[in-house]
């Protein structure tokens, strides 16, 4: 199944999951998993926030930042991949000067 996220409505979400500034989101949910693209501008971020129920998958574009997770601080660029396990937590920071771009894939 081919998915169009240029055909998806962008959503604004302020402070998501009680991060700085906003994300910008087209997501794509069957009722069973999500696949997202989205955008964190310069300065912003994805707060603190556990995976209790599912697991996350995070591939990174373009631009740069970090993740910290119940494993520490990690450096992410483009092509750089972060999961997040079932039961863990974890925060994603756009502390570079460019758009962060990333695909998201919750299940």
């Amino acid at each position: 199944m081919k998915i169009n996220f240029d055909e998806i409505e962008k959503q604004k979400l302020p402070n998501f999951k009680g991060g700085e500034g906003r994300m910008i989101a087209r997501i794509f949910d069957d009722g069973c998993g999500r696949i997202m693209k989205n955008t964190l501008e310069p300065g912003c971020s994805i707060g603190m926030h556990a995976h209790e129920n599912d697991a996350e998958v995070i591939y990174i574009l373009s631009g740069y930042g970090k993740v910290v997770s119940d494993n520490g601080e990690e450096t992410l660029e483009t092509g750089d991949c972060h999961y997040c396990a079932k039961g863990k937590s974890h925060s994603l920071i756009n502390n570079g000067e460019e758009d962060m771009v990333f695909f998201a894939t919750v299940f």
